[in-house]
């Protein structure tokens, strides 16, 4: 079995910068990783530009994580309620990462997500 990464390092970081600099580029700030979630969120919310509470701020980044995780068949759309919320259901255990490794495979769903927008 081959267990090599999806990305080389050098791509990997290479890919990641770019998406880095588009953000840089349309906000003027460079974000950070929860940035990045919460704007998904948005983005899967289908929303716009609100004020969100505390509260919705952190349910936008979890239907982030959710949305980007679904990309590799750990969670799946189950459905979406009245108020057009995305709601998923975990459909198989997520590996034993560190933190290192998570936020790899986030970006590397960050990459592939924006790559296909």
């Amino acid at each position: 079995m081959d267990n090599k990464p999806i990305y080389h390092d050098d791509d990997f970081e290479k890919d990641w910068q770019e998406v880095v600099y588009k953000f840089i580029k349309l906000t003027g700030k460079k974000p950070n990783l929860n940035t990045i979630l919460f704007l998904i969120g948005v983005q899967e919310v289908g929303k716009g530009k609100l004020k969100y509470s505390k509260e919705q701020k952190q349910d936008l980044m979890h239907v982030g994580t959710c949305k980007l995780l679904s990309m590799s068949g750990y969670y799946e759309l189950e459905y979406q309620d009245q108020d057009g919320w995305p709601h998923f259901k975990l459909v198989k255990p997520l590996p034993k990462f560190d933190l290192l490794d998570q936020e790899k495979l986030l970006k590397m769903h960050i990459i592939e997500y924006f790559s296909d927008k």
